[in-house]
């Protein structure tokens, strides 16, 4: 992740390009994952375009279903090995695991929805053969 030289960007500026709250930020740079340059003399955080792309990624790994030690773990393998390669088989390793358990869910939500569609057609069949009794809902004497 190749630095830009003097762009930084404020807390509240990262905040709102990706949606997420400060806190949510703070957060991240208490678990390690963001190390923001801090300027006491303002008391103020700014981040570097390598803590931006960093943040990126923290998300993208949020949304793909990773915990915040896995997503430390891969960020972190870059710092180690600028080549990349152990931060790529980690990746794979965790994507491969992901995927698992993502296909387990949607068996689990293909068996789920089977089973709701069955019921489905028997109450269908109920409500058709209460209506074909002659339950047309006048009450019968």
């Amino acid at each position: 992740m190749r630095e830009t030289p003097g762009v930084v960007y404020t807390i509240s500026e990262l905040a709102d390009e990706f949606g997420v709250t400060p806190r949510t930020i703070r957060y991240y740079e208490e678990v390690g994952l963001l190390s923001p340059i801090r300027r006491d003399d303002v008391q103020q955080r700014l981040y570097t375009p390598r803590d931006r792309a960093r943040l990126k990624l923290i998300l993208r790994g949020k949304r793909f279903g990773f915990s915040l030690s896995e997503i430390k773990e891969m960020l972190d393998l870059y710092d180690v090995d600028p080549s990349e390669q152990e931060q790529l088989r980690r990746t794979i390793e965790y994507g491969d695991r992901r995927l698992a358990e993502i296909e387990e869910i949607i068996r689990e939500l293909t068996v789920m929805k089977e089973e709701i569609l069955e019921f489905r057609r028997r109450f269908l069949t109920m409500l058709e053969d209460h209506q074909k009794g002659g339950d047309n809902g006048g009450g019968s004497q």
